[in-house]
């Protein structure tokens, strides 16, 4: 079984963390623990875009990011995967630099030093010189990018629909076995 945290920066995109989050309560089969943190301006962002606080309905454990004994702060916490979504461009140039000043960015350079699935879920546009950078060095360390783009293969028709095209992809980054649009069937 799988050990899965999931953090919310304040960048803009609450509806993907949302997405995800609901997906993998549904996936409750495929995980043993499921861990969030969420920063101050990701509840700000989260209250703004989707106009509620839906987040304390979930059936995760949350943890607050300066809690540095939750227990993915050290490999031998031996989660496997964490998946930052949105993931703030500020957050992403800290774990590129190794800052670990937060649980999150701490959780991020464990993740990496552990050599396990770290997905940095970007939302930003455009990017700059220094972003791209930011995104190459995680990469060669082992992070994945994946940019919350949709896709439009599927003909989506609602912004949930929208939205599922990225937070299904990584889920699919992430290992789990989803029911989804596959391009070619």
């Amino acid at each position: 079984m799988r050990k899965i945290v999931v953090t919310i920066t304040g960048a803009s995109g609450a509806v993907y963390a949302q997405n995800l989050l609901h997906k993998l309560d549904a996936l409750k089969d495929q995980w043993n623990e499921l861990a969030v943190v969420m920063t101050e301006n990701a509840r700000e962002v989260w209250k703004t875009e989707l106009e509620n606080d839906s987040w304390k309905n979930l059936s995760a454990k949350f943890y607050s990011s300066t809690d540095f004994s939750a227990p993915f702060a050290s490999g031998s916490g031996r989660y496997d995967t964490m998946i930052i979504i949105p993931c703030s461009m500020g957050t992403m140039g800290r774990i590129a630099a190794g800052i670990s000043n937060d649980l999150i960015t701490r959780a991020a350079d464990v993740i990496l030093k552990e050599r396990r699935r770290l997905i940095c879920v970007v939302r930003e546009t455009p990017y700059n010189l220094v972003h791209i950078r930011n995104m190459e060095t995680i990469t060669l360390a082992g992070g994945i990018i994946c940019p919350a783009t949709p896709s439009f293969y599927s003909r989506p028709k609602t912004l949930e629909e929208i939205t599922a095209t990225v937070t299904d992809r990584v889920l699919d980054l992430a290992g789990f076995d989803i029911k989804t649009f596959r391009w070619g069937k």
